[in-house]
């Protein structure tokens, strides 16, 4: 068991720490060679990703982190279900350019299936390696805010077992997943109830088709090609 873990609030000093190792545990997993399948664009990619994704964190949420800066955990709260947000595509198209429409369709992949309830959104946890107890002390901190609050917590895992992964040895229960198309990973919808509730609040199995495509962050229907 780790002892002594120091658990605190990142800042904007931390971004040039911190958004690289969202970027190599992005880089690292299923995920990452879906979002950007060439593999010599990938760390430039996912390292811009990153950085706006702590950026957001910081700004619009709030990013954990413990006293070495090993591990990251980026935190959004959700008062009732999130509207896609516009800024959020902008600086998404903004910061990545041509490879923004990936990362704009997984995005919409996930608000389309978020919780209806109110609830924490872990919208990205990430560890050095050999970090995973340092990991489950700064997530357990954070619990520990939420529980005294009542409020649950959602997040996603790649994998084909989510119930050996460390956010079920948490208290985290996996759903139906989200299947990216084409081609892609299943990521598993994870939700840990708050004190008292139970594992409701989540919407059903939802796999979006490939002829779909994000508009201002919702799936549409894609324009038929010309003959």
């Amino acid at each position: 068991m780790t002892r002594d873990v120091l658990v605190c609030r990142a800042s904007v000093g931390d971004l040039g720490v911190l958004s690289p190792l969202v970027a190599e545990s992005l880089s690292a997993g299923p995920v990452g060679g879906w979002l950007v399948p060439d593999a010599t664009e990938r760390p430039e990619v996912l390292g811009r990703y990153a950085r706006l994704l702590v950026s957001w964190g910081l700004e619009h949420g709030q990013v954990d982190t413990t006293g070495d800066r090993s591990v990251v955990a980026v935190w959004l709260r959700r008062p009732e279900v999130p509207v896609p947000s516009a800024a959020w595509m902008y600086d998404l198209h903004q910061a990545l350019g041509p490879h923004a429409s990936r990362l704009a369709l997984w995005h919409a992949y996930l608000d389309a299936v978020v919780p209806h309830v109110p609830h924490a959104y872990l919208a990205h946890l990430a560890a050095r390696p050999g970090c995973d107890d340092t990991a489950r002390a700064l997530l357990t901190a954070h619990h520990r805010v939420l529980d005294a609050e009542g409020l649950p917590a959602y997040a996603e895992v790649s994998g084909g077992r989510p119930r050996e992964s460390l956010l079920a040895a948490l208290g985290y229960e996996p759903r139906s997943p989200i299947l990216l198309e084409p081609g892609g990973p299943a990521l598993w919808r994870m939700w840990r109830p708050g004190p008292g509730r139970s594992c409701g609040g989540l919407p059903p199995r939802a796999r979006l088709r490939r002829g779909m495509t994000p508009l201002r962050g919702r799936l549409v229907p894609a324009p038929p090609r010309s003959p």
